[in-house]
């Protein structure tokens, strides 16, 4: 756990973070129940990503996506974010279109999803993977909320699951009118319903197909000659990592311990920051 929301050990000394959820040098990561004091940082200037250094060195750490073929790859991600909340319906026909956000309970839970597409997010967010809230998705399809902030994406490469992201943003606000508040939700058909942010909502969303919100992850692939320059991917054999198929079995094991989540109504940071 880092400041109350995730971080993936990535090297010996070091894990990965989201930069927007802050942190100062000098606190704890806790990683299968020890305590790592935090001792330096390096902040991507190109993106949401953070490296910290700590000292004493971890039992473990997940290696890279390399790969740059992440649209349409299966991805598992991890998180503390919110519970599901109240129902949104379409104010029209009153079919069930997702759930507002729910409290916080600090639990760690993971999820499924698909990556749909590679997204830029701009110059601070950069490259980001998008995945949405299908109602044909699995039993496990997960969006994220708030508290999902920094939690780490997991693809299977082949050869076994690698870091591919680290949760970023979430599509989130919604309203039934185009006047008033609105509310932060998981939506899986938008339709009948405005996004937007309070003063600010678009036309209210229409068509033949259901139009899902999704959320975003940084993305690892494009930065890895970045995360390499402060963390070598060369290591010494006597202090390998926990490497894909059986280690990355126990890596996950490390990183859980609260069981799958159907439809999970939670989701990452969304257009605001955690």
């Amino acid at each position: 756990m880092w400041d109350g929301f995730q971080g993936a050990p990535i090297g010996l000394h070091h894990f990965l973070a989201a930069r927007h959820i802050g942190g100062i040098v000098g606190d704890a990561f806790v990683f299968n129940g020890v305590s790592y004091t935090t001792v330096a940082l390096f902040d991507d200037p190109l993106s949401d990503l953070r490296v910290w250094e700590v000292s004493g060195s971890f039992p473990a750490w997940a290696p890279l996506y390399r790969s740059s073929n992440e649209a349409g790859k299966s991805l598992v991600v991890f998180g503390r974010g919110l519970t599901r909340g109240p129902e949104v319906r379409d104010a029209a026909n009153n079919s069930l279109r997702g759930w507002q956000w729910g409290a916080g309970d600090g639990r760690l839970r993971w999820g499924q999803n698909d990556v749909r597409s590679v997204v830029d997010g701009g110059s601070y967010w950069g490259a980001l993977l998008y995945a949405t809230l299908d109602a044909s998705g699995g039993p496990n399809e997960a969006h994220l909320a708030l508290g999902d902030s920094s939690g780490p994406v997991f693809i299977n490469d082949g050869t076994g699951w690698k870091l591919a992201g680290i949760a970023a943003a979430v599509d989130s606000s919604f309203n039934t009118t185009n006047s008033g508040t609105g509310f932060n939700a998981a939506i899986f058909d938008a339709r009948g319903l405005y996004y937007g942010s309070s003063g600010n909502w678009g036309s209210l969303i229409t068509g033949t197909f259901p139009v899902p919100s999704g959320f975003y992850a940084t993305r690892i692939s494009v930065r890895t000659a970045w995360i390499d320059g402060i963390v070598p991917p060369e290591v010494d054999s006597s202090d390998a990592p926990l490497l894909p198929a059986e280690g990355m079995v126990a890596f996950v094991v490390l990183l859980f311990g609260a069981g799958a989540f159907s439809i999970r109504t939670s989701r990452s940071a969304v257009k605001s920051t955690e």
